[in-house]
């Protein structure tokens, strides 16, 4: 038995061996993320006669081709809560001692310390929904960036537009600013302008409130420039841009979701962008043993502390995916909405005493359970089977 412990990082990989008994087989070496490197890491692994069990630290997209490959050739491997690792090297040792060498070795002790659980075999579409969702994420959050500071812009130019608008940038919002920008023009407006307000809004856009609109702009408190006037003009189309990529983000996600035909899409209240991220980040569901190891993963399960006579329990660990919790939060409130089992449950959860969003994260870790049952035993949603 041999225990392949690497290190990863972005551009070399850091290799040690060491054989049942823990003796070093091979002394930590470096390999570059090549496919001569590829290759070395291959001949060394098959100069291994007997079981080899290989494991790494999880790091994000470094270590991406690295598994590709090692699937690809037909080795098995392990990957690990970084946290775990630095949890079992601080016991090793008091020294502050590190290196990416030293940290192979230690990967590879930690490797033969622990239960094999090679990592499954790998499906495009959750890979994809993974890299798709989280990458659906970073352009909203820079698309929601654009909105700021048009905020800001109009907050000097026009002051008295966005609360016009209660506060929010409507599709009508977005069309006027785009194509009169400024109080003088927005002002000027005619006929013609309303009328294709009219018809853009779907006739909410009322001739009164073109009018009202109108006049605050004559009357408005802002003081328009070139400089704000530009800034505005770049910040909205930088908007429109990530708006029109995150559409055809969310088409590509809602192809695999249907393509996967997942049985959480029955539960009254989830939409297909969810449960994408829901299962992007969870993968193959069967990897989890019990409900208990899968909010372990999402870092939703409670700390428990206990010393001597003191025993008690405290907040969420938070440990695992963030992606995954907060797409579990930010649906629950549809899920409440449409479902009397969890509307009780969190009713319940109020009454005890909790507030609004720890009931959410008890109800959170309910559906989880939910998905984990209808992912793993493919069976359908079905309200009446819930406690």
């Amino acid at each position: 038995m041999y225990y392949i412990g690497i290190d990863i990082s972005k551009f070399k990989h850091d290799c040690a061996v060491i054989d049942g008994d823990g003796v070093t087989v091979t002394p930590s070496w470096s390999f570059y993320c090549d496919r001569e490197g590829f290759d070395q890491l291959k001949h060394l692994l098959n100069s291994l006669e007997g079981e080899k069990r290989i494991g790494f630290e999880a790091t994000g997209h470094y270590g991406e081709t690295l598994k590709l490959y090692l699937e690809s050739n037909g080795f098995t491997f392990m990957e690990f809560n970084p946290l775990l690792v630095k949890r079992f090297v601080a016991g090793k040792s008091l020294r502050k001692t590190k290196s990416d060498p030293i940290d192979a070795l230690y990967i590879a002790q930690y490797l033969m310390s622990v239960e094999y659980k090679p990592y499954p075999a790998s499906f495009y579409h959750i890979k994809a929904l993974k890299s798709l969702t989280r990458f659906r994420s970073s352009l909203i959050k820079q698309r929601s960036r654009q909105l700021v500071a048009m905020t800001t812009v109009l907050d000097v130019m026009f002051p008295e537009f966005k609360p016009f608008f209660d506060g929010k940038f409507s599709a009508t919002a977005l069309f006027i600013l785009d194509n009169y920008t400024t109080p003088q023009r927005i002002a000027n407006m005619n006929a013609k302008s309303f009328d294709i307000l009219r018809r853009k809004s779907r006739g909410h856009f009322t001739a009164d409130k073109f009018a009202r609109l109108k006049e605050l702009a004559k009357k408005t408190i802002g003081h328009s420039s070139e400089y704000l006037e530009s800034e505005l003009n770049i910040a909205l189309d930088i908007y429109i841009q990530m708006d029109a990529k995150v559409e055809q983000i969310e088409e590509e996600i809602e192809k695999l979701v249907s393509d996967m035909k997942p049985m959480s899409l029955s539960v009254p209240g989830i939409g297909t962008m969810t449960i994408a991220e829901i299962i992007g980040e969870c993968g193959d569901f069967k990897k989890f043993e019990s409900p208990s190891k899968i909010l372990a993963f999402a870092g939703m399960e409670p700390g428990y502390h206990q010393s001597g006579t003191v025993e008690h329990s405290c907040k969420m660990v938070k440990h695992g995916s963030p992606y995954l919790r907060n797409a579990l939060m930010c649906c629950m409130m549809p899920v409440i909405h449409n479902n009397l089992v969890f509307a009780e449950y969190y009713d319940k959860k109020i009454k005890e005493g909790k507030s609004h969003n720890a009931a959410l994260s008890h109800c959170a870790k309910k559906l989880l359970r939910v998905i984990y049952t209808l992912e793993t035993k493919q069976i359908p949603f079905d309200a009446s089977k819930l406690r």
